[in-house]
């Protein structure tokens, strides 16, 4: 990315808010919805939000819409997805997050007359009586699972990750077990997204019923697999190491409006947590060799070029859109499922991870990299920690919405939301009901979520009494802007409710917990009583 690409972007949003008027969302409207994931994407990855990586079929989208600065996931991608389709924290225990009395979106939008496809990742089942055809969707076409080989879905994960198994794909409640030559992913993905709303769009202009389409991309999700072509686009970018790219990323981030320096400081490398074989998570770039440190550099190359295809694959999907006729009278999200992912096996831990890839370039086929902690850092900028993490570097997610003529063009939102939030905006728009059985029980809770159909008129609307957040020991909750984080790494005699002042300290950096013990009492005891209800403990 050129050092001016973020004085064009701030030109390029006022231009659009200054020469294209829009009218207001009204909850009346019925439009059509195409709901786009990314899968372990990082806050500042993308052009519009800060990013070096070209991403301009997403800027576009940001261009014609709205960006969000605040809104939220729940950290990881099963819990993301159970929030995002049933409007409810993810219940965890027996049952799992996703159980029969538990509305979907794809459900509730329906019964109100929407035709529903999905396409990718679903992560929430692979039972056949939990597959998306069987949670409210017309058509599916995907991974029913985490993660997989890019190139070939059913080629087994190796033994250092998921024990060599095979993750289950699907098309419609039957398993596909055969890809052809030069499959890809996200390519596949994008192709039946394509036609989904190609075949929708067409039956709609016959009856009048909207369509709801989700697409689940499992870009940039590891392994790390790209066409060499996309691969070859990013070689040398990567030179400098994390640290520069997170300062350049801080100071676009800040050019474009997303964040205000004197507010929201760039974070430190957070202190050792866990096993690793450095003092700190982030590891300085001079301390590598010129072998890790190549190896590091083509980490990143890949993951740029995974997030470049996930950016041309939009391009073809908002084209379809327009060659369908439909474009003006469909609303598009984009977000993230959680932070930028730093898994990365240390020698010690998991030799198994360097023997299967010695040898093998990171991206070939063959191969099954992650992109590290230190990268996973950067990704997120300017935030804290990563994907798993209840801090802002693991739950913060760029989120696009655009609805050519409703919402405002180039406008940013401010004001924080989560993904449980989808379930009530959507069946707002959609006149969708959301009763209190399904299948003869009462449902597990009233939607937790709020509608952001106010947010995305350029309203402000009463702000959600508390975000909550609970993944593996990592722990969080947010009451207007203070919020209280539960860090597991120090032994227990040390780990205490760290206290964070967002609106003075969006990065987390300075502990407020000592200043404030009544405040930190009184949100624990009300993070306590959340948990109880979402079947999780502290410790």
């Amino acid at each position: 990315m050129k050092p001016d690409r973020a004085r064009f972007l701030v030109v390029f949003l006022a231009a659009f808010h200054a020469f294209f008027p829009f009218r207001p969302v009204r909850a009346t409207e019925r439009p059509n919805v195409l709901l786009i994931v990314a899968d372990d994407l990082g806050y500042s990855d993308l052009g519009c939000y800060g990013g070096e990586i070209p991403t301009p079929n997403l800027d576009r989208l940001a261009a014609e819409g709205m960006r969000f600065s605040q809104f939220y996931n729940a950290a990881v991608c099963v819990t993301t997805r159970a929030a995002l389709y049933t409007g409810l924290y993810p219940r965890q225990g027996a049952g799992g997050p996703l159980r029969d009395n538990m509305h979907t979106l794809g459900e509730r939008l329906r019964s109100a007359g929407y035709r529903t496809g999905m396409t990718g990742k679903w992560h929430l089942g692979a039972d056949p009586s939990r597959q998306p055809t069987q949670r409210g969707f017309d058509e599916y076409y995907g991974l029913l699972s985490g993660c997989s080989s890019f190139f070939d879905p059913a080629k087994p994960d190796p033994d250092f990750y998921n024990g060599g198994q095979v993750r289950p794909f699907a098309h419609n409640g039957k398993p596909v077990t055969e890809f052809p030559a030069g499959f890809h992913a996200t390519d596949a993905y994008t192709d039946h997204a394509v036609e989904t709303i190609r075949r929708f769009a067409e039956s709609g202009k016959a009856d009048g019923r909207p369509f709801f389409v989700n697409l689940n991309y499992t870009a940039p999700h590891f392994p790390l697999h790209a066409p060499p072509e996309d691969i070859a686009r990013h070689r040398g970018a990567y030179a400098d190491g994390y640290e520069p790219l997170r300062r350049r990323r801080y100071e676009r981030l800040a050019a474009l409006g997303l964040i205000d320096p004197k507010t929201t400081p760039l974070s430190p490398p957070d202190p050792k947590s866990g096993d690793f074989r450095y003092d700190y998570e982030v590891v300085s770039w001079d301390r590598l060799d010129p072998e890790t440190r190549a190896r590091e550099e083509a980490r990143m190359e890949v993951y740029a070029a995974m997030v470049d295809r996930l950016d041309q694959g939009i391009g073809r999907v908002l084209a379809a859109l327009e060659m369908a006729g439909v474009a003006e009278d469909t609303l598009v999200f984009f977000l993230s499922d959680n932070g930028g992912c730093a898994s990365w096996p240390t020698p010690a831990k998991e030799p198994g991870f360097f023997a299967y890839n010695a040898g093998i370039p990171v991206g070939d086929p063959r191969g099954y990299e992650f992109v590290g902690r230190s990268w996973g850092w950067a990704q997120n900028a300017p935030f804290r920690k990563h994907k798993v993490w209840a801090y802002e570097g693991g739950i913060r997610t760029p989120l696009i919405a655009r609805w050519p003529g409703r919402i405002e063009a180039g406008a940013i939102a401010r004001q924080p939301g989560h993904v449980v939030d989808f379930m009530p905006t959507l069946l707002e728009l959609a006149g969708a009901d959301y009763p209190d059985e399904r299948v003869g029980k009462p449902v597990a809770a009233p939607m937790e979520g709020h509608s952001l159909v106010p947010i995305l008129r350029g309203e402000s609307r009463p702000p959600p009494a508390f975000f909550a957040w609970s993944l593996q020991g990592s722990h969080a909750w947010r009451e207007g802007d203070w919020k209280i984080v539960w860090n597991p790494s120090p032994p227990p005699s040390r780990r205490h409710w760290e206290l964070y002042d967002l609106a003075a300290d969006g990065s987390e950096t300075r502990d407020r917990a000592a200043e404030f013990p009544d405040r930190v009492e009184a949100m624990g005891a009300r993070w306590e009583e959340w948990a109880a209800r979402v079947g999780v403990t502290r410790d």
